[in-house]
């Protein structure tokens, strides 16, 4: 298993990606003063995103495995994301789902299909519903 989203694997049988990208931006609102450059202030991390790209082969992955996926989209509700050695990344929620269909048999049943599925952070790793932990850490 190379990660699992929820309760979906991405593995040979199901969905293989083969490029994860990784995107993190931090918030800097800027402040307009007369006579001078504008003022930042660092008010926080913004958003966390995951892409992931790969294929799934009718030989080895299950054309239902995109089904799957968009029936997680459609719940609206965010899943924990961890990776095959271990890593937990946090709950993401999924925000969009491309699907190309190539190479296709008599039947029109496709060969290949590529998909690109992009995923945003709602909660950090190691935070508990309603930041309890904080509230623990923040009484000792």
């Amino acid at each position: 298993m190379m990660m699992i989203l929820g309760v979906f694997p991405f593995s040979i049988p199901t969905a293989v990606y083969q490029q994860l990208q990784r995107s993190t931006n931090w918030r800097h609102p800027s402040n307009a003063r007369v006579g001078d450059m504008p003022a930042y202030q660092f008010t926080g991390r913004g958003e966390d995103t995951i892409s992931l790209e790969g294929s799934i082969v009718p030989e080895f992955g299950s054309q239902m495995s995109i089904t799957a996926l968009r029936v997680m989209g459609d719940t609206g509700k965010p899943f924990p994301l961890i990776s095959g050695s271990g890593k937990v990344y946090g709950l993401y929620v999924i925000n969009d789902l491309q699907e190309t269909q190539t190479y296709f048999f008599k039947d029109g049943k496709p060969r290949k299909i590529d998909f690109s599925l992009k995923l945003t952070q709602v909660q950090k790793p190691g935070v508990l519903i309603g930041n309890t932990a904080g509230r623990l850490i923040g009484l000792l």
